[in-house]
């Protein structure tokens, strides 16, 4: 595959494929496979789950297929840039993973419990610990800060903008479904922690220690 209609192959995959993967797990959908199928919708999750990486591993292997020239290559001096995002990413995901439970992500819990949900955690009501008093999507922050840690050919620069996208617009979605979940108390969590990047938490950092250092 040659040429600029490569790329806008590459891209329209991805974008094809963000766009499903929001649409099967958005309210609209979810709410309506509950009505229509009842106790069976305690499987999407899980089927959810298998549909997805079976539809996203060819596609990272077609997007990798795409021979080309690196635009950005992590090496001398820069090699500690992808090493620190890569780190961060990582650390986020198992920071914000505490407040989650594995069985539940992955749709078993769903299956033992005899009841459908498209939920994280276990628990039912709202519960704030651990990275989630700085900012309130880690796994989303970590999965940005992942991708474009890579070095980077032209292909790899679309695609990471396309993924980068779907993971801003997944995250504004979730905070739908959490604010329709929880109220008030999670509109007050909106007020007092950021969604992606920690500017509220430094914000009162700072301010804490410049009133520590002024008295």
């Amino acid at each position: 595959m040659e040429g600029s209609l490569g790329y806008v192959y590459i891209v329209l995959a991805w974008v094809l494929w963000c766009s499903l993967h929001s649409i099967l797990i958005s309210i609209t959908v979810t709410e309506y496979l509950k009505r229509k199928i009842g106790e069976a919708f305690r499987f999407y999750r899980l089927f959810f789950n298998t549909f997805s990486l079976a539809t996203v591993v060819p596609l990272f292997y077609y997007s990798a297929s795409v021979q080309q020239e690196l635009i950005i290559d992590w090496e001398g001096p820069l090699l500690v840039v992808p090493y620190l995002l890569k780190a961060t990413g990582i650390a986020l995901f198992i920071a914000g993973g505490w407040n989650y439970s594995l069985s539940q992500l992955l749709g078993f819990n769903p299956i033992r419990a005899r009841r459908g949900s498209t939920s994280l955690s276990d628990a039912d009501t709202f519960i704030v610990a651990g990275v989630h008093k700085v900012i309130r999507h880690p796994w989303y922050l970590g999965g940005i800060l992942i991708i474009w840690a890579g070095d980077l050919s032209l292909s790899a620069i679309l695609v990471n903008i396309v993924i980068t996208s779907y993971f801003v617009i997944g995250t504004l979605l979730e905070e739908r479904k959490l604010v329709r979940e929880f109220g008030e108390q999670y509109r007050e969590y909106q007020k007092n922690v950021s969604m992606l990047f920690p500017n509220k938490w430094l914000k009162a950092k700072m301010s804490y220690a410049l009133q520590t250092w002024i008295t």
